[in-house]
């Protein structure tokens, strides 16, 4: 043996396995493996439905109850769910005190609440308290505030030379465009007293829905006159055109005047109305009474605009604190702040109760407070109340005042929750307010209705009367104690002067009675007598043996939510053998009937416009039956008395004079019973603490500006309320690092194997 040199059958091995560097790269990957697969977990943790860092944003975030607004254009808007938009973009001339209470006008666009000029027929001024029947006409001179100015937008942008740029476009210009954030230009202009009297003018249109064409044509002098003007110039500007399209020519209000409306200066307005008429100061807040620049019409006027949903009933123009940037058809809405808006002060006055609230602690202080509105559609309640109770939904629905009264149901129900409730700083405060709960009829119905002869219209009033004593609602919020409100046994909610709340006098003896100073519902037995008077014993049609099969309008769709209570209603008619065709709709296709006049029994809840009795009795006035105009008739009720003494009631004072008209219109109202009142309930707001300056109100709809967030708080308590669970994620590592060690393992084995599977030493 030569030194040095190895023997030929001895093997050589080498230290390290020949493909370590192999086993090496496969266990890195699966520890890489392992450590995302950790963090998508952990990541995965966060349940919160917004984008990451956005709770720490100057953002209020509510919902939607399942769909978009349908209306934004101030002429067509007057369903509560529009006011989310409407009275955050525009500015009526006027508003309400935002902590007075009884509720008090403030000038918003107008310079001062102003007392209208009495005048008779020689055109002779008339002392302010002139009784109704020597004034012939009211002249408001309404001071607007110089330097307001619109929002900017794409109608008011200008070229080099002063011309509008996109008041000429041509078909297919608009191109893929989608909403006004998608023009290049946009412009801004001073508000001035033209831009109501635009507004005023619009409402004489057959374009849209008007569904205050028929109030104010009876007050604004020559409205109904301009009414027949524009039906006429409309039809010669769309003669030869294709009915079905969507392209409408311009119609340019301008181009005729209107007596009752004028501007005798920029920055004054005039508004002539017939008679007395006391009530007209309150629809002057309202956004019926919002400026409308002539250049929105132009410009949503456009070949294209519509087909791509850009219109004034989609993409508001306004002076308001906000603008609306993104409008997802169902999905979501955005409104951020406006950087034309002037800034109007927080109000400075308010109770003792507003004060150690905190409520006064912004006086002067320039509003609005928060950057955005966002809201987001919810279908159903259950998710929608989760977001809300883990602190992602700021307000649960921003325009709703009813919200809260669920969840004090469920602190009074459990001592658990109601200590999460108050440790989450919950404060569910439950008041009256003058909104109220209905279950209607439609009158035109030939088996409901006003009938065509005497006796079929008492047959039809005797079965509206035994419907009415079934569904009273006395044990209705025992049963769904999260409707929290009072029965109405009286036919106007509290809190409107000449409702009689709390009296005898004001108990409806269709419905109750009185026994031993108690107010009960009648029994069973009294409507089952009615119902044979009709003609409908045990609920079969006495004259053919059929029974009676009556259609029920509901304006939501059946939810699990929901459906409990449309059961009651079922329930509630089958006392009376009455079968109930359930038909069940979003609210979007319960207008669309109602106008049409196909509905039958209908559930329908009201707002007050304004806290007077004409405002509560305005919905059962005859010229405003809705299915024929769409203005606010509901029921379309038709009773000739009733509009006598309504008209009455609408140039009175407060006083007895009226309190005799208004106990008048009770009486046929019971007799008639084109309504089956329902409840009155309670306002109560689903609100965060760290939403501050909320006082809650039915009539106050543009509470947005004078929000205020307290972002970092609300990032502090959701982190709180919120936090991961750990432990699956922490035992998913585990094995993922068992499997990772056990692979590695394994691969090493199999580097360590000769051909024929033997162990080499390591």
């Amino acid at each position: 043996m030569l030194h040095g040199a190895l023997p030929m059958h001895t093997p050589t091995y080498p230290t390290q396995p020949l493909h370590v560097p192999r086993a090496r790269r496969a266990t890195a990957w699966l520890l890489s493996l392992a450590a995302a697969m950790a963090a998508v977990l952990i990541t995965g943790c966060d349940n919160s439905p917004w984008p990451q860092g956005s709770d720490r944003a100057n953002v209020v975030r509510s919902a939607m109850i399942e769909n978009t607004p349908r209306h934004l254009d101030p002429t067509a808007s007057y369903w509560s769910n529009d006011t989310l938009v409407t009275y955050q973009v525009y500015e009526p001339l006027y508003g309400y005190h935002y902590l007075k209470r009884p509720f008090e006008l403030v000038p918003k666009t107008a310079e001062a609440v102003v007392r209208p000029v009495y005048l008779d027929r020689d055109g002779r001024t008339l002392p302010d308290d002139a009784p109704a029947e020597r004034v012939a006409e009211s002249v408001y001179n309404v001071p607007i505030k110089p330097g307001i100015l619109y929002q900017p937008h794409p109608a008011f942008a200008k070229d080099e030379h002063g011309d509008y740029r996109y008041h000429a476009m041509k078909p297919g210009e608009v191109g893929e465009r989608r909403s006004p954030m998608d023009f290049e230009h946009t412009g801004t202009r001073e508000l001035v007293a033209q831009d109501f009297v635009y507004a005023i003018k619009r409402h004489a249109t057959t374009r849209i829905t008007t569904p205050i064409y028929g109030i104010f044509a009876e007050y604004v002098v020559g409205l109904k006159e301009y009414g027949d003007l524009i039906r006429a110039e409309d039809a010669r500007l769309r003669a030869g055109l294709d009915p079905a399209s969507l392209d409408k020519p311009f119609l340019d209000f301008r181009r005729w005047p209107l007596a009752g409306a004028t501007a005798p200066d920029k920055h004054l307005l005039r508004i002539r109305i017939k008679g007395k008429y006391p009530q007209w100061k309150y629809w002057m807040q309202m956004t019926f009474l919002a400026p409308v620049p002539w250049e929105a019409d132009a410009f949503y006027a456009q070949p294209g605009m519509a087909e791509r949903g850009i219109t004034l009933d989609q993409w508001p123009v306004g002076t308001g604190p906000y603008m609306l940037t993104e409008f997802i058809k169902d999905r979501r809405i955005e409104m951020v702040r406006n950087p034309n808006y002037r800034g109007e002060p927080y109000p400075c006055e308010g109770t003792d109760k507003d004060k150690a609230a905190g409520l006064l602690d912004d006086c002067g202080k320039s509003t609005p407070f928060v950057d955005r509105i966002v809201a987001t559609v919810e279908r159903e309640a259950t998710p929608q109340r989760n977001k809300f109770r883990d602190g992602y939904y700021d307000l649960e629905v921003f325009e709703r005042t009813d919200t809260g009264n669920s969840y004090v149901v469920e602190m009074n129900d459990s001592d658990d929750v109601r200590a999460e409730y108050q440790a989450k700083g919950f404060d569910f405060e439950q008041s009256a307010d003058v909104n109220s709960y209905i279950i209607g009829f439609n009158m035109l119905d030939p088996v409901l209705g006003h009938g065509d002869t005497p006796e079929q219209a008492a047959r039809n009033r005797k079965l509206r009367q035994a419907i009415s004593t079934t569904s009273a609602r006395d044990h209705y919020t025992t049963l769904f104690p999260t409707t929290a409100a009072r029965t109405a046994t009286r036919t106007m909610p509290p809190g409107i002067p000449g409702s009689r709340d709390g009296t005898i006098e004001g108990v409806n003896p269709v419905t109750h009675r009185v026994v031993d100073g108690r107010i009960e519902r009648r029994p069973i037995a009294d409507a089952r007598r009615l119902m044979a008077e009709a003609g409908y014993p045990n609920g079969r049609d006495a004259a053919t043996g059929r029974p009676l099969v009556l259609n029920y309008d509901y304006y939501a769709p059946p939810t699990p939510e929901r459906k409990p209570e449309i059961d009651w209603v079922v329930r509630q008619f089958a006392k009376l053998d009455i079968q109930l065709e359930v038909r069940a709709t979003d609210n979007n296709q319960f207008q669309d009937k109602v106008r049409k006049g196909k509905h039958q029994v209908f559930w329908l809840g009201w707002l007050a416009d304004y806290p007077d009795a004409a405002n509560v009795r305005l919905r059962l006035y005859g010229p405003n039956a809705q299915s024929a105009s769409d203005r606010g008739n509901t029921a379309t009720a038709q009773d000739a008395a009733y509009d006598r003494l309504f008209t009455q009631l609408k140039s009175l004072d407060d006083g007895p004079a009226k309190q005799a008209v208004i106990d008048e219109m009770v009486q046929i109202l019971r007799d008639d019973a084109p309504w089956s009142f329902g409840f009155y309930p309670y306002t109560s707001v689903a609100v965060q603490s760290w939403v501050g300056n909320a006082k809650p109100a039915i009539l106050i709809r543009d509470h947005g500006r004078y929000l205020r967030l307290d972002a970092e708080q609300r990032a502090r308590k959701l982190a709180q309320w919120n936090q991961p669970v750990l432990w699956p994620v922490v035992l998913i590592v585990v094995l993922l690092v068992a499997l990772v060690a056990g692979a590695r393992h394994t691969l090493r084995k199999r580097e360590r194997m000769n051909a024929r599977g033997d162990v080499l030493p390591a």
